[in-house]
């Protein structure tokens, strides 16, 4: 891991947070917020979809041909 991005002091994170807010605006954040959820969402779904089909796969691609 990047020891400088833990490496933070206490007032550089309120810094940090200001920049944000000047960037993006306070309606804004909320909207990315939301949306960076329902990516995350997304994508755990798509992993559960895809480790429910390997489970319940009826097919055995292990066996070999002869």
């Amino acid at each position: 891991m990047n020891p400088l991005l833990f490496n933070l002091n206490g007032w550089e994170i309120p810094i940090i947070v200001l920049v944000i807010l000047l960037l993006f605006g306070g309606k804004k954040i909320p909207e990315l917020m939301s949306g960076l959820g329902k990516g995350i969402r997304s994508f755990k779904k798509g992993l559960n979809d895809i480790e429910e089909d390997i489970k319940s796969d009826p097919t055995d691609n292990k066996t070999t041909a002869n």
